[in-house]
């Protein structure tokens, strides 16, 4: 419980009760990070109630947007995304003069019979990444493969900048 007094300015001041369910002022942001909080929540429960096989690792329960890496090289740029379960046949990729763009598409249907039942399972997924680069690519030499669920990317630069060594600057 707060004790409420009024100060020697005659304004109201919230003191907390040395109990343990006190109430102390909340500041600003407080109620900011509550509402996160709330709304977190509310969603959480949410997806569970609708889709609650999103959050028990199916097959089906599959990331929008695959992790990507991307390392300059020098002469190329080497990209790497995950693609686990996609066939090479479903996956798209163009290359313009400073961008990428890395789409799948897969469906699959698996079905069991057998004399007193019928089982059968859909999923999908679909996969989507873009990017720009800030040197102009040669799209013409362009190789790609994918190995163990890793797609591998190889774009090489049209004139490739020489990679300079870092200069030490003394603050004056």
């Amino acid at each position: 419980m707060a004790i409420i007094k009024k100060d020697k300015d005659n304004k109201l001041a919230v003191t907390p009760s040395e109990e343990k369910h006190e109430i102390t002022p909340m500041r600003p942001y407080d109620l900011w990070s509550e509402m996160d909080r709330m709304f977190d929540t509310f969603r959480s429960n949410f997806d569970n109630l609708f889709w609650p096989w999103e959050h028990r690792g199916h097959q089906w329960a599959q990331h929008r947007t695959p992790p990507m890496d991307i390392a300059d090289l020098g002469d190329h740029y080497e990209l790497q995304l995950e693609m686990p379960g996609i066939p090479k046949d479903d996956i798209n990729i163009e290359v313009t003069a400073n961008s990428i763009e890395v789409s799948a598409t897969y469906d699959e249907t698996t079905e069991e019979k057998d004399k007193n039942y019928l089982r059968r399972e859909r999923s999908s997924a679909r996969f989507y990444r873009a990017l720009e680069l800030p040197e102009e690519l040669n799209p013409d030499n362009v190789n790609a493969e994918l190995k163990d669920g890793i797609l591998t990317v190889s774009l090489p630069k049209i004139e490739p900048k020489p990679q300079q060594r870092p200069k030490k600057i003394t603050i004056k």
